[in-house]
């Protein structure tokens, strides 16, 4: 029972782990939120901004960051693919770093969840963690949080492009496929459910 409790904890994990990595190497929208080149919809947008602000890696690691995600969004609309030298102006983010960081210190969960949810994408294909789980919970802390920030100051609105939002369909298969990359908890929840099944047909 516990070989095949791992076995498919295994199997389950590297779903998960896989589906969780396309989700955010490509750009899937999980979120809107107002960031340094106007609108964020992804982890990924929200840390190029940060890592292109900081000059702490070098552009290339931008790039090689968000070119997936712009090849995937130009076969999506069916637009021509942009030029891998040409990204940071697709992205908005060649002249943004006089922007004031001051409000970035204010969205802290969303901009470290951010961090950890891509951190976590890469890691995950190495070794089985809570990075990405963690990274996600941040997001969605951050987000409520500002939601109900916003709703309690009259300033939120549904309909604006600039307005706090959460994408519920795929921030959910976000959060479960990070929760299910975590071996370990898959395979105490099986071993649970093995049991009690025991249990109940003793």
């Amino acid at each position: 029972m516990a070989s095949s409790s791992k076995r498919w904890a295994s199997i389950i994990s590297r779903i998960a782990t896989r589906i969780y990595f396309f989700l955010i190497i490509f750009q899937i929208p999980l979120f809107r939120f107002p960031c340094r080149i106007g609108v964020c919809r992804t982890p990924i947008e929200v840390t190029s901004c940060q890592l292109i602000a900081s000059e702490v890696f070098p552009t290339i690691v931008v790039k090689t960051l968000l070119y997936p995600g712009a090849i995937a969004k130009a076969i999506v609309k069916n637009k021509s693919i942009p030029s891998y030298n040409n990204l940071l102006h697709v992205y908005k983010l060649k002249n943004f770093k006089h922007v004031p960081a001051k409000s970035d210190l204010l969205h802290l969960e969303v901009l470290a969840g951010s961090y950890f949810s891509v951190a976590g994408a890469f890691l995950g294909l190495l070794k089985s963690g809570r990075v990405s789980l963690f990274g996600i919970l941040l997001i969605l802390w951050g987000l409520a949080k500002e939601i109900m920030i916003a709703k309690q100051q009259h300033a939120f609105k549904d309909h604006t492009n600039k307005a706090i939002y959460i994408y519920y369909p795929t921030i959910l298969i976000a959060l479960v496929s990070a929760f299910l990359s975590v071996r370990g908890d898959v395979r105490r929840i099986l071993r649970t459910r093995k049991t009690k099944l025991k249990a109940k047909h003793a």
